[in-house]
């Protein structure tokens, strides 16, 4: 186990992130939830089989744990938006900070559910695949939630809203 320590310290970073997101942007929340997911991960690595990838195993112990909590504590109060991670990047002109932070709070804003599955594809830049298994759901799943979380995401930022109709199909001579 000590041998794969490192490898696991490596991955807070992300799991950090991942959690931010999960918990609302409440970053005692979220600390807590790292915490919780490396104790499980620890306490659970005899289960872990050699060969397979440490990072979505870790991310799908931490997911398992946020839904456990949450239904746990069914009359869980909500959190306010992600406003730390503006702090994580680097300082932008003060245009492009009140845009990061009216993404981050309409992310902040969206379904759990949605919020998870954008995070992991776009953030942690996790394949549908590797998503679908971390959360447990078919993969088509992961690709509507994706789906519906942009649109939101442009609904509620005032972007232009992804389109349901496929492009037209043109002449090829």
């Amino acid at each position: 186990m000590t041998l794969f320590s490192h490898r696991i310290a490596e991955q807070i970073p992300s799991l950090r992130r991942y959690a931010r997101a999960l918990t609302g942007g409440n970053r005692e929340n979220a600390d807590d939830l790292v915490q919780d997911t490396l104790e499980r991960a620890y306490a659970k690595w005899s289960l872990f089989r050699m060969g397979a990838e440490l990072r979505p195993w870790l991310f799908s112990i931490m997911h398992n744990v946020f839904v456990n909590d949450v239904r746990r504590m069914s009359n869980r109060v909500a959190t306010d938006p992600i406003e730390e991670a503006v702090a994580m990047g680097i300082p932008a002109p003060q245009e492009n900070q009140v845009q990061m932070r009216e993404v981050l709070a309409a992310v902040g804003r969206l379904a759990p559910e949605f919020r998870e599955v954008l995070v992991l594809v776009s953030i942690e830049e996790f394949s549908y695949a590797e998503t679908a298994r971390i959360l447990g759901i078919p993969t088509g799943t992961v690709m509507s939630r994706l789906f519906r979380a942009r649109a939101q995401l442009a609904v509620l930022t005032g972007a232009a809203a992804p389109s349901d109709a496929r492009p037209g199909l043109r002449l090829v001579r």
